[in-house]
């Protein structure tokens, strides 16, 4: 048992909620876990299990909105992780990023032990280089429960390695009404990803003709996007037994939305952190993919999920922020019934999931 433990994790919360698994084998080795996140993932790393205390720095190379990299921003960070005095360092990242930038500002502040993946040489700056087959596309939770595995952390027994929150959460009921809606999350960080907006609230009509209670969510930034999803089934004329959509759309905070999440029989969205939230809460998860990254290493973990687009589209492993074809075709060929079909599909195992969620 070491003392303190700093696990790096600075880009988005989907990213920090994947890394749970293996922040909770670092925790079980630890006396206390010091996260750093930055400021997209902060909310997910206060909820994760096993973290003790949060440090948010904003990492140039991986935020999709990057500050200067500068002597000041640097030493910011230098100063925050002094302060904490980690034992051990353990940096996880994707396969397309290196850790090696966060390892030589951890041993400027000092950090007596770094672990992380590199494919590069990294010197001096690594004390256990974990070196993995990247051609093969593992799921991002054990990759990084690998790397774990190198530093000499492993998950508890009786820990099953899915995706997990801290309760207990917030309730939120007087939002939702009771369990067993269907939640659509039609929002995304990056356009690629994005089902277009008409094609979402056709998918909300169709739920709604199901016989589904649906409920919308959104951060405060997509307001006008959650409004405009569930605007055409209010006046769709509807009988009163298929309700209206409840427009959640910056109602919620990060904990709050795990609660709306956890209360839902399914949830609809696409490759975004809240599809990997509805997993980290036992929800069943209807997977809008856009194949830019790999399905096999991001789709929503440890649930039961149904992945709809086209994964052999062009797109596919380009990594693209912004959509390289015209009319994003991998996604555009979905419609409202086959999503009404794939929620059809999963419900009949939100039960048993929710049987072994804490």
């Amino acid at each position: 048992m070491i003392g303190t433990a700093l696990v790096v994790r600075p880009d988005n919360a989907g990213d920090v909620l994947l890394a749970g698994p293996a922040v909770r084998a670092v925790a079980a080795g630890a006396r206390e876990v010091v996260m750093l996140a930055g400021p997209h993932g902060r909310a997910a790393a206060e909820l994760l299990p096993g973290v003790d205390r949060v440090l948010e720095w904003r990492a140039p190379w991986i935020d999709p909105e990057p500050v200067p990299m500068t002597s000041e921003h640097a030493a910011r960070l230098v100063e925050q992780v002094r302060a904490v005095g980690p034992d051990v360092a353990v940096v996880f990242t994707s396969f397309h990023q290196s850790a090696l930038p966060a390892a030589l500002l951890l041993r400027l502040a000092g950090v007596p032990r770094i672990a992380a993946i590199s494919e590069d040489y990294p010197g001096s700056l690594l004390d256990v280089r974990h070196v993995v087959d990247e051609s093969v596309d593992v799921p991002e939770p054990e990759r990084m429960l690998g790397l774990a595995r190198a530093a000499g952390f492993d998950l508890p027994p009786g820990d099953d390695g899915r995706l997990a929150v801290r309760g207990p959460l917030p309730d939120v009921e007087h939002l939702t009404g009771p369990p067993g809606y269907v939640v659509v999350h039609p929002g995304t960080t990056a356009p690629a990803r994005a089902w277009p907006a008409e094609r979402w609230a056709e998918a909300v009509e169709a739920l709604l003709a199901a016989g589904e209670r649906v409920v919308v969510t959104g951060s405060p930034g997509e307001r006008a996007l959650t409004a405009l999803v569930s605007g055409p089934a209010l006046g769709s004329g509807f009988p009163l037994g298929s309700g209206f959509p409840l427009d959640l759309g910056g109602a919620t905070t990060f904990a709050e939305l795990a609660a709306v999440l956890a209360g839902a029989s399914a949830v609809v969205a696409a490759n975004t952190g809240p599809a990997h939230l509805a997993a980290a809460v036992g929800t069943p998860v209807v997977s809008l993919f856009a194949p830019v990254v790999p399905a096999a290493r991001w789709a929503p973990y440890g649930v039961p999920t149904v992945v709809l687009g086209d994964q052999g589209a062009p797109c596919r492993g380009s990594r693209a922020r912004i959509c390289p074809l015209p009319g994003h075709p991998c996604l555009t060929s979905i419609g409202g019934e086959q999503v009404v079909d794939a929620v059809r599909r999963l419900i009949p195992a939100e039960e048993a999931v929710k049987e072994r969620v804490p």
